[in-house]
């Protein structure tokens, strides 16, 4: 009962006109983005994290939530006409998605797209509805010690499932750490990575880092390529509603995939891409004719859409209730609330529950928007697709300058930008992942607070790690998870070695 007050609570903050408005946004551009091969909604949050200083901290939210779950919505739409998937977690998408393009079934595997989205949306926001108060206030109970082998445990999980070399992923998660402590030590006021310069001392800014990391890397990673010209299958789009026999192969592969993604999107490191796979291989396993994946099979296309959607509801979770972000883009989401004075965790609930039960709302709201978007909209998506992308980049580029230099009006500012461009493609280009090192930079001060009140906790003693038990559990998964990513390389290096005598 307490749940539905707070809901109705939040729907009337959602509801009004220009929160409306910022949700209609967010859903609109994250649409766009899932729809342009390439671009993302890490790229696109970290663009548009400037923006949203002039609004409240409320519309931010609203805003930039609706970015992350519309883009889990355009996605499909390259994925069956194009081939080419929109967003990361759309890559299954295309499998059995453009086999039924080119049977000319490219309006149910559609409808089945958007149909399966807005139902796993809306069974995601209705678990995080009711999951987060619970937990929240079991957080509540944790402390410092805690909380460390918590964030250490989560960076971790992050770094065993990178598809990049685990020994890279470990490294860029160090570098981030790094990042994290330059400036004055915020306990007694030392320098720390200074080398002298005045702009510095106030520590690296968020927004200059992602932007570099993941928009003018993106540009350059683009301009490199050759740009050829996407082919769009040409087919009729007709018969978006799915047909009874669709929703009969469909219903539980949507309802099996929702269950999945929330529970994925709730751990550290899982979220939509790992959702999305892993629904399709549990709904090939359970298929009465496995062989038809791969071939047009509708199941293939409605249990991974809804396993990335539901996805997007379960990350919200530990970022709400412990301030722990689970992937890049609740680190931005994360760096957005700080930026606003909004401190996540327990005590959100508490102090801000307005924000909390008007995201939820609006993504209620918004769901809803992403439905009506995408059905009739999807001629004008595939027009999109063929805006060259000679005319996107200058555009991107100008917004990047623009955002990067509007949060001091800082000259220091684009440089940074542009220094961690220059890197994130180099990282590009020698398979090191961007993720790990800004989930380590965003959470790096949290490790070091929490990590310097348990040693004034226990006297400077690193035994507190281990003899409390949520601790301890945290801390020995993260030292087996290292171990399991640590023994293979050796083993490798090894192997190397005793060849090449």
């Amino acid at each position: 009962m307490e749940a539905l007050q707070n809901l109705f609570s939040g729907l009337s903050i959602a509801l009004m006109p220009v929160n409306l408005l910022y949700c209609f946004f967010g859903v609109f551009i994250g649409t766009l983005i899932g729809v342009l091969p390439g671009i993302g909604p890490i790229a696109t949050i970290s663009l548009l994290l400037p923006i949203t200083f002039k609004m409240t901290h409320i519309q931010a939210m609203i805003m930039l939530s609706g970015i992350y779950y519309g883009a889990m919505y355009g996605g499909s739409t390259t994925s069956i006409l194009v081939n080419i998937p929109g967003e990361a977690a759309s890559v299954v998408t295309c499998f059995d998605g453009y086999q039924m393009a080119r049977k000319g079934r490219a309006g149910p595997a559609l409808g089945i797209a958007a149909f399966g989205s807005f139902i796993a949306g809306c069974l995601s926001v209705i678990g995080l509805m009711l999951l987060a108060p619970t937990l929240a206030k079991f957080a509540l109970r944790i402390g410092p010690p805690e909380f460390f082998s918590l964030l250490c445990m989560g960076l971790t999980f992050v770094i065993y499932l990178s598809s990049a070399d685990v020994i890279r992923a470990v490294m860029m998660a160090v570098f981030g750490i790094i990042l994290g402590c330059v400036g004055q030590d915020p306990e007694i006021g030392s320098l720390r990575f200074v080398f002298g310069i005045t702009d510095l001392l106030g520590g690296i800014e968020l927004v200059p880092v992602v932007m570099g990391l993941f928009g003018i890397s993106e540009i350059f990673s683009n301009i490199e390529k050759s740009l050829e010209k996407r082919s769009i299958f040409r087919t009729d789009i007709k018969g978006l509603f799915p047909n009874w026999q669709d929703w009969k192969d469909s219903i539980m592969p949507i309802l099996r995939g929702s269950i999945l993604g929330f529970l994925l999107g709730i751990l550290p490191g899982g979220g939509a891409v790992i959702s999305s796979f892993a629904s399709y291989g549990i709904e090939k396993k359970l298929s009465k004719h496995p062989e038809k994946f791969g071939t047009g099979a509708i199941e293939g296309v409605a249990g991974p859409e809804s396993a990335n959607n539901a996805a997007t509801g379960g990350c919200f979770i530990p970022l709400f209730t412990l301030g722990i972000p689970s992937n890049v883009v609740m680190a931005l989401l994360l760096g957005a609330l700080i930026i606003h004075g909004v401190t996540p965790g327990p005590l959100l609930m508490q102090k801000n529950p307005e924000i909390f039960w008007s995201v939820v709302a609006s993504m209620y709201i918004g769901n809803t928007m992403l439905l009506v978007l995408n059905l009739p909209l999807i001629g004008m998506w595939v027009q999109v697709l063929k805006v060259p992308y000679k005319i996107l980049f200058p555009l991107i580029l100008l917004f990047c300058l623009v955002g990067a230099y509007s949060i001091n009006n800082s000259t220091f500012d684009l440089a940074v930008m542009l220094v961690f461009g220059v890197l994130g493609y180099l990282m590009r280009k020698y398979k090191y992942e961007g993720g790990p090192m800004i989930l380590a930079f965003v959470l790096g001060p949290m490790f070091e607070h929490n990590l310097r009140l348990s040693l004034l906790l226990s006297d400077g003693s690193f035994l507190i790690f281990f003899t409390r038990p949520i601790t301890a559990v945290g801390m020995i998964t993260t030292i087996l998870l290292l171990i399991s990513c640590i023994v293979p390389f050796i083993q490798r290096r090894r192997k190397l070695i005793t060849t090449e005598v």
